[in-house]
């Protein structure tokens, strides 16, 4: 009887180990198995690499600390990758519907929709998401990590984020990236 019963109950931990290890897609993994395809763009840059300049506010900086790294994925549409872009689309649209992500906003300018969620509870955010897509030229998708981080002071830190030293070596790598998603 003891051994039926010991039996049982490692049949019962195993089913559990099974099915609580679900291989939904994420975001994580999504970047990793995309960041070196050709239809892609990446860009990994820590916040530390983020030069500010010394006329932004000290609040600002104290936001800034609770950001780790931002992580970008950009698809760059062509002639030659319509299907491929729209089956990408939608394996992206489906990773970001998780219901873990809370929508935060979702705007439309010019022809971008812009969708930005969060991981994490409202006063200590654990990862922004940010998807724009474009018909027309792609889509890209950022991942801002950090601790504890707040989407209001991220706001206020946005506004002020013109201050920063637009010559240190992050915003080349931004617009690097810009500069080919948008094709110029």
């Amino acid at each position: 009887m003891k051994r039926i019963s010991i039996y049982i109950t490692s049949v019962l931990i195993v089913l559990y180990v099974l099915i609580s290890c679900k291989d939904e897609p994420s975001l994580q993994k999504y970047y990793v198995e995309h960041q070196d395809s050709d239809n892609f763009i990446s860009l990994d840059l820590p916040a530390s690499m983020l030069n500010l300049g010394d006329e932004v506010s000290d609040e600002t900086k104290e936001t800034m600390q609770s950001i780790k790294k931002m992580n970008v994925l950009a698809f760059k549409l062509n002639d030659n990758n319509k299907e491929v872009f729209l089956s990408e689309l939608k394996k992206v649209k489906s990773i970001i519907k998780n219901d873990s992500y809370s929508e935060l906003i979702r705007v439309k300018h010019k022809k971008a929709n812009i969708i930005v969620k969060f991981l994490g509870k409202e006063d200590a955010v654990k990862e922004f998401i940010v998807f724009a897509s474009d018909n027309s030229k792609g889509f890209a998708l950022a991942r801002v990590l950090g601790n504890h981080m707040q989407p209001e002071k991220i706001i206020e830190m946005v506004k002020d984020l013109e201050n920063m030293n637009a010559d240190g070596k992050a915003f080349s790598q931004i617009k690097g990236l810009l500069g080919e998603f948008e094709g110029k």
